[in-house]
């Protein structure tokens, strides 16, 4: 059987599988020296490019047919930006023998980051959900998570770790991340066709973007001992509190867009939208709001909540799309 064709039964995403190549070649030959110091300079500049390109291909006609739910946008932003750090907070109170506090301030970093966009929109789609408000909530969260996610990270980290984060990686973030996605932007006035044409090509460069920025975090991670700081039971402990993290949030989410009102394709789009952190904004994020000497240990439970939250989305969508002649075609969809 084809290796691909297997790892899509199992449900495991390929892309994973060469984000943990890129852990394993860093362990065994990690940058050091003068090529650690060409490779940070290629990473910020593709990071800065990365962004760029997102504001390039974020379409305003999207955004303008999904704005007329505002109240579902607000709940998915309330999800994210709300729910989720207040479930990352109470991690980091958990006694250090369920959860080192290295790995919890992992956890609570992967709390406060935006929803991703292209899997919300495809299980939402899957899911036959409102693909519109979907496109509308994931860019969104994308571009405020921009702004929020190191406001969110530096109040709380100053709360549950002392003197981890400094407040003046926000702007880092702002110089580094928004500056590029608003010219961005801009540029569609003369890009968003180049965009459009070639989305494939576009998809390519931000996986390499991430597979190049895990490489360079964990080179300088392996260097500073991080295999000898987390162990295979932590590793273990790690993908339990993820697992209570993710349920917890589904549940939650589903509960209040019913309780709230919201016609099945929107209740599906809460959940699919509410639910996701963004590994592609994530990982650039830590780079630039950490130590190096810490980026990789951040980055491990928002590697392993990725994978976690594909098998179990992909397995909801098609509950949903298979209940959909019941429920969800028979549910009034609002105007798209």
């Amino acid at each position: 059987m084809n290796p691909l064709a297997l790892l899509r039964r199992l449900r495991i995403d390929p892309y994973i599988v060469a984000i943990l190549l890129m852990v394993v070649a860093a362990s065994l030959l990690p940058a050091r020296g003068v090529a650690a110091e060409g490779l940070d300079w290629l990473t910020k500049i593709v990071i800065a490019s990365l962004f760029f390109l997102h504001g390039a291909k974020l379409s305003r006609e999207a955004v303008i047919a999904g704005l007329g739910h505002w109240r579902l946008h607000l709940l998915v932003l309330a999800s994210t930006f709300a729910l989720f750090p207040l479930l990352g907070f109470a991690a980091t109170l958990l006694p250090a023998s369920v959860l080192p506090p290295t790995l919890s301030a992992g956890v609570l970093f992967l709390c406060c980051l935006p929803s991703t966009v292209q899997s919300s929109i495809a299980f939402t789609s899957v899911a036959r959900g409102n693909v519109a408000a979907a496109v509308v909530s994931a860019s969104a969260s994308n571009l405020f998570g921009i702004a929020l996610t190191p406001l969110i990270v530096g109040v709380l980290m100053s709360r549950t770790h002392g003197g981890g984060f400094s407040m003046s990686a926000v702007w880092s973030v702002v110089i580094q991340l928004l500056l590029p996605f608003v010219a961005g932007q801009v540029s569609r006035i003369w890009l968003a066709g180049w965009a459009d044409r070639n989305r494939k090509i576009l998809g390519l460069f931000d996986r390499g973007t991430i597979l190049l920025v895990v490489y360079s975090a964990f080179s300088e991670a392996v260097i500073r001992g991080i295999w000898h700081q987390v162990s295979i039971l932590d590793l273990a402990k790690l993908l339990v509190v993820c697992v209570v993290l993710l349920v917890a949030v589904l549940a939650i989410t589903a509960w209040l867009a019913r309780a709230f009102g919201f016609a099945k394709p929107d209740e599906i789009a809460i959940v699919f939208c509410g639910s996701k952190k963004s590994l592609a904004s994530g990982v650039p994020m830590a780079g630039i709001l950490f130590p190096p000497a810490t980026v990789g240990i951040m980055i491990l439970p928002l590697m392993l909540f990725h994978q976690i939250q594909l098998m179990a989305c992909a397995v909801i969508a098609q509950r949903y799309a298979d209940r959909a002649p019941d429920e969800t075609l028979l549910s009034p969809s609002p105007a798209e």
